[in-house]
């Protein structure tokens, strides 16, 4: 609907992967809200229980970037937060509010609790497997240990076996974390060469029931002609699959639409059953052997008329994250890298559409160049930078922005509206987040998941590089400096020798001097005083050098000897500068070499001529001659 006031503003708060009863719940949502002006703001993130514990924290920090108190309404589906302590933690930031807190999937003494009857549903699956078609033998197939939707179906099965006397049935309970892969594992563990199967094996979701029925058919059992397989959720996809899934459906569309409605009820003062319970269809299918109770059949020939569509989408997608990947990791520098982004989002956004934010930390780029500066772990900066923000195809164009705001150029007014936060991050460190709006379709099917990891991998491989190649800059330039004098080392010249050969190849009329020198007396030092005192005459030597030649690189090219290649004005004043240099050695070559202030240095100078030199070293070689030349005169005035 369209208005000009300001309007609500609900927060809610889930993990993905759950991604079709999400989508639906969110559907239901929506539209619900159609006749009341109120935006959805949804908190969205995907980790795993097998993932590392800073990938967890990267993943659910998204929960702290909200203040709640800048809300009218709080929902969370638990049934989605399978950690404890960020419930734990999500839930007390809720308990002082003064606003409406909804929370579904569980139930909580402090709140409104919104839970669809999970356990009715599945005792009427288990009846129907032990009443219909002779079920002995249960394998059930639990979620995470901790989670109230696997603990609720547990229990309604362990109530159907005790009633009947009949508890021995349930052989096994097996805790998946709904990781599909363990389901696998357990299935070919037990079950590929000993052949004792179990009449039937539960699944807490349809996601457990596809992997398990297809691991079965690997082992070489047939579902469900030797075991029959059920599972939970009715989702699509476990309707195309063959066997289609003997499932429950939650119609958590419904439960979307009701989750509304308790809210505009209790946010207008109108009393509510603080728990309300939302019930849920058992729904047979192919794989307990049920072949007439829903038309699979029509589902999989639209899911084939699809399948065109749905392939060029997801090739346009590899596209657009291949353009992600080439566009971040070409860049050479964090400024690079927040130009190309950006002008890549500007001229290509069809996939992103017209209301799209990309935000940064504030300490991201300085984190690239500075070791030092951390970024955060828990939570976001107050200000974030803006790397790219359109709303309705109007840019924002400040480069800082109030992190509190949440999306840059969000007015609160005009059509109701879902907007997506995800994370962008690596490990605990977080990086910033990107925003998408009205896109319940890209909930459905994970595709903000691999949108957000790939664009955070891309920082991240981007953000890593850049830090090698400035340590590996470091590096090199701790290999071309010599330790003693702090100048340029051998290393260092004969890089640059390539250089300036390279100069003098394209353009013969490159002006251009060599300078040699070489410190006179430094044995005597030595054998008199010691290699300290050595050392110590040759920093003397080496500060009279840098002192004469201030614009011109200087290079210890061994123990004693230096080289200057004269540029600029040290090359347009070198006749000059040479007579300084000498001035001041005359000043104290009355002193022994053992003195404090004595400095002595031969040099000889040549100047690059087109016309004799074919190559730098060809002038190095003159002026090596020069200051033998000059190192022989020295040592006759003595």
């Amino acid at each position: 609907m369209a208005t000009e006031h300001k309007k609500k503003k609900i927060a809610v708060f889930a993990t993905g992967w759950a991604c079709e009863i999400l989508g639906q719940f969110l559907m239901g949502m929506t539209a619900e809200l159609e006749d009341k002006a109120a935006d959805l703001f949804l908190f969205l993130c995907y980790p795993l229980l097998v993932d590392t514990k800073a990938t967890r924290l990267g993943q659910l920090n998204i929960f702290n970037l909200p203040d709640l108190a800048d809300f009218d309404g709080v929902v969370i589906l638990a049934n989605t937060i399978n950690y404890d302590d960020v419930l734990g933690e999500l839930l007390a930031r809720c308990e002082i509010l003064d606003i409406p807190v909804i929370v579904q999937g569980m139930k909580h003494d402090h709140f409104y609790t919104l839970n669809s009857d999970n356990y009715h549903a599945t005792r009427n699956m288990c009846e129907h497997l032990l009443d219909e078609h002779g079920v002995r033998d249960i394998v059930f197939f639990a979620g995470a240990e901790n989670s109230y939707d696997s603990q609720i179906r547990l229990k309604a099965i362990t109530d159907v076996l005790e009633e009947r006397g009949q508890s021995d049935m349930l052989r096994d309970v097996f805790y998946t974390e709904w990781e599909n892969a363990r389901a696998d594992k357990y299935i070919r563990e037990r079950y590929a060469k000993d052949r004792n199967i179990p009449d039937a094996i539960m699944c807490a979701n349809d996601g457990l029931a596809m992997q398990t029925c297809i691991t079965l058919s690997r082992c070489g059992y047939s579902v469900p002609d030797e075991i029959i397989v059920s599972g939970f959720d009715h989702i699509d996809e476990s309707q195309v699959f063959y066997p289609a899934i003997c499932s429950v459906d939650q119609q958590f569309e419904n439960i979307g639409s009701i989750c509304v409605s308790l809210w505009y009820d209790l946010l207008s003062g109108k009393e509510r059953d603080k728990d309300i319970l939302t019930p849920c269809k058992f729904i047979p299918g192919e794989s307990c052997g049920c072949t007439d109770t829903y038309n699979h059949d029509d589902i999989r020939r639209k899911a084939g008329r699809d399948a065109f569509f749905s392939r060029t989408q997801s090739n346009y997608f590899s596209r657009k994250l291949n353009a992600i990947d080439n566009t971040i990791l070409g860049s050479e520098s964090f400024e690079d890298f927040c130009r190309q982004l950006s002008d890549m989002y500007h001229k290509d956004h069809d996939y992103e559409g017209d209301s799209f934010h990309v935000l940064l930390e504030s300490t991201f780029g300085q984190s690239l160049y500075d070791p030092e500066v951390h970024l955060r772990t828990n939570g976001y900066s107050r200000h974030m930078d803006v790397l790219y923000s359109a709303e309705d195809g109007v840019y924002f164009e400040e480069k800082s922005f109030p992190s509190r705001e949440l999306v840059p150029g969000y007015t609160g007014t005009g059509e109701n509206h879902l907007y997506v936060f995800l994370p962008i991050h690596s490990g605990s460190d977080e990086y910033g987040y990107v925003v998408f709006r009205d896109h319940v379709d890209k909930v459905y099917n994970h595709v903000l998941q691999t949108y957000q990891d790939r664009l955070s991998m891309a920082i991240d491989k981007f953000r890593r590089a850049l830090r090698l190649n400035l340590l590996n800059e470091q590096l090199m330039e701790v290999m071309k400096r010599d330790p003693l004098t702090n100048v340029n080392n051998r290393t260092a010249y004969e890089a640059r020798e390539k250089d300036l050969q390279a100069e003098i190849d394209i353009d013969e009329n490159t002006a251009f001097g060599i300078v040699m020198l070489d410190i006179n007396n430094l044995k005597t030092v030595n054998d008199t005083l010691g290699h300290d005192a050595g050392d110590m005459y040759i920093i003397r030597c080496c500060h009279l050098i840098c002192k004469t030649f201030r614009h011109s690189p200087v290079f210890r090219m061994g123990g004693d000897e230096f080289l200057v290649i004269l540029i600029g004005d040290d090359f347009s004043r070198r006749d000059m500068l040479i007579g300084r240099m000498k001035k001041h050695m005359a000043a104290v070559k009355n002193l022994t070499p053992t003195d404090a202030a004595y400095v002595s240095v031969a040099c000889g100078i040549a100047v690059y001529d087109p016309a004799r030199d074919n190559s730098v070293d060809d002038v190095v070689k003159r002026a090596d001659a020069e200051m033998y030349r000059n190192k022989n005169e020295m040592k006759a005035a003595r």
